[in-house]
């Protein structure tokens, strides 16, 4: 097992690095202003923080608000798939008592909610695939660990593509099977890659076990991750919902414009998906949960009353006047880039976790997030000068729900990971079935022309 941890450069190559960087910040300066001078749209996004159409989907639509003469009305937020709405899919299911996150991934992949016989077979052809090619976890996990999940996830994922019988087919019939075997896959590379962690990294216990073919992804998780593989149905059930909330996001979000984006250049499976959990890793992106999680540590840690509206609040403006925190001026999970009002997976997700958090440790955590959510709103239009619109998002509950399951802090981006692994797979499916063209927009160049100087003259 590969134990040899990374060491940094020696100082002299630090120095070397310092001074290239030097040069690059005096010879690369860039001007702000030349985005308005050409009209060029940051981030893809129009003035109004609306995004720059680049696509048709009918695999999601995400609705925050509405535009009136030109004007962006706020709406209490859904999340559709399929047309359905999360609400109503939720609702279904858990009037059924089933685990619905396999429907789910059914849903997004086909554009249908599955009968009986074909949930079966769906639930038969993820359990066939659950288990990790042979001697993978030995050969790609366990040779190079990594002391980032998401790194290993990534890697893995990339890796997947020598045990492929067939790894450059891009037709719908090799896409599909692709698709099922990594949905499947993702939790097992997960729990694999956070056990050689602690072996390698925390010097802890390391215990591998098998998925059982007879549970759900959630129970499964729960089952990988646990010494005595032992949960309740309540734990599995909330862990499920969460799982069906990160399933998708529609097509402009970052991580699945990174999957189009590569799939338009008709690159392998392996290749989109693994760049996808690249972009999910960033702490803008998927990568907030685990920055939620950081900022409650700070605010338990700087907050002695925890019940006191005034004292949070003057510590949360001294967060967005980068005084405390983490200096960004953020507070991570408040704000989204299209829930204008309320985002409806925090509200699900808010609404189930309570019930879990009541009596238990967890309950004051709870009361202190949902304080930030209460407060947060005015302190930012303070900050901003405005009265736009804000609201949670799901990433500020989301770290706090996985720690009530016990779930650690490291695994909370890639399970987000694993959900969102279903709405990837159907967007690709859909790119390669609809697009038909490489996806590239245009950078206007801002450089002047320079004549090429001699080496012995410069």
């Amino acid at each position: 097992m590969h134990n040899k941890l990374p060491v940094p450069p020696d100082p002299q190559l630090q120095e070397d690095i310092k001074l290239l960087c030097d040069e690059y910040m005096r010879y690369n300066p860039f001007q702000p202003e030349l985005y308005n001078r050409y009209n060029v749209k940051r981030g893809l996004r129009n003035a109004d923080g609306t995004g720059v159409l680049a696509g048709i989907t009918q695999i999601c639509n995400v609705h925050g608000y509405l535009l009136n003469e030109g004007e962006k009305v706020p709406i209490d937020g859904e999340l559709i798939y399929r047309g359905i709405n999360i609400q109503s899919i939720i609702h279904g299911c858990r009037i059924e008592g089933r685990f619905c996150f396999e429907e789910t991934a059914y849903l997004l992949l086909q554009g249908r909610l599955p009968n009986s016989q074909r949930l079966d077979q769906f639930n038969h052809l993820l359990a066939e695939a659950r288990e990790l090619p042979t001697d993978f976890t030995e050969d790609i996990i366990m040779k190079v660990a990594s002391p980032n999940i998401m790194n290993m996830l990534a890697r893995s994922v990339l890796a997947l593509y020598t045990y492929d019988y067939r790894p450059e087919d891009t037709s719908v019939e090799n896409v599909m099977r692709q698709s099922i075997e990594l949905i499947a896959r993702m939790p097992s590379i997960m729990a694999a890659a956070y056990q050689v962690k602690r072996r390698i990294y925390d010097g802890r216990s390391m215990y591998l076990h098998n998925p059982n073919p007879e549970f759900s992804t959630a129970q499964n998780i729960l089952r990988m991750l646990r010494s005595d593989k032992q949960f309740t149905d309540e734990e599995a059930q909330l862990l499920d919902l969460c799982l069906m909330l990160h399933s998708d996001h529609g097509g402009g979000n970052n991580s699945t414009f990174a999957v189009r984006v590569l799939t338009s250049s008709g690159t392998d499976t392996y290749s989109a998906i693994s760049a996808g959990i690249g972009s999910l890793k960033g702490p803008r992106h998927g990568g907030a949960n685990f920055k939620v999680i950081q900022q409650l540590e700070m605010l338990k840690e700087n907050i002695k009353n925890w019940e006191d509206d005034a004292e949070i609040a003057s510590y949360l403006r001294r967060v967005v006047n980068k005084q405390a925190g983490d200096g960004s001026g953020l507070i991570y999970g408040m704000g989204h880039a299209v829930y204008t009002k309320s985002d409806p997976r925090e509200k699900i997700l808010k609404e189930n976790a309570v019930k879990l958090a009541k009596g238990t440790d967890f309950e004051g955590e709870f009361q202190l997030l949902d304080a930030v959510e209460r407060l947060s709103p005015d302190i930012l239009r303070e900050k901003w000068g405005s009265e736009r619109s804000v609201c949670a998002n799901i990433d500020l509950y989301s770290g706090l729900v996985y720690r009530m399951l016990g779930i650690p802090d490291e695994l909370h981006t890639p399970l987000f990971a694993i959900a969102r692994t279903s709405g990837w797979s159907a967007h690709r499916l859909e790119e390669l079935c609809t697009n038909n063209r490489i996806i590239r927009p245009a950078y206007k160049p801002i450089s002047t022309l320079k004549p090429y100087v001699p080496l012995g003259d410069r």
